[in-house]
């Protein structure tokens, strides 16, 4: 069963995904760190700005 969210959590999310629009690749690191998932999305951010935000926002949502 997973566990209810809380407003602070809600609001930590809301934050990192508005760092990951302005910069994709601090929103992934605030969230998972130096690992796989932020220099994949470090590449994505290099070969485009879009595709950069749709990762970070799907690494962000989904943990």
């Amino acid at each position: 069963m997973p566990l209810a969210r809380t407003s602070d959590h809600l609001l930590g999310d809301i934050l990192k995904i508005l760092l990951a629009v302005i910069l994709p690749p601090l929103g992934v690191l605030m969230e998972v760190g130096l690992g796989k998932h932020f220099w994949i999305n470090v590449i994505l951010t290099l070969f485009g700005y879009i595709p950069g935000i749709i990762h970070a926002v799907y690494i962000i949502a989904t943990r």
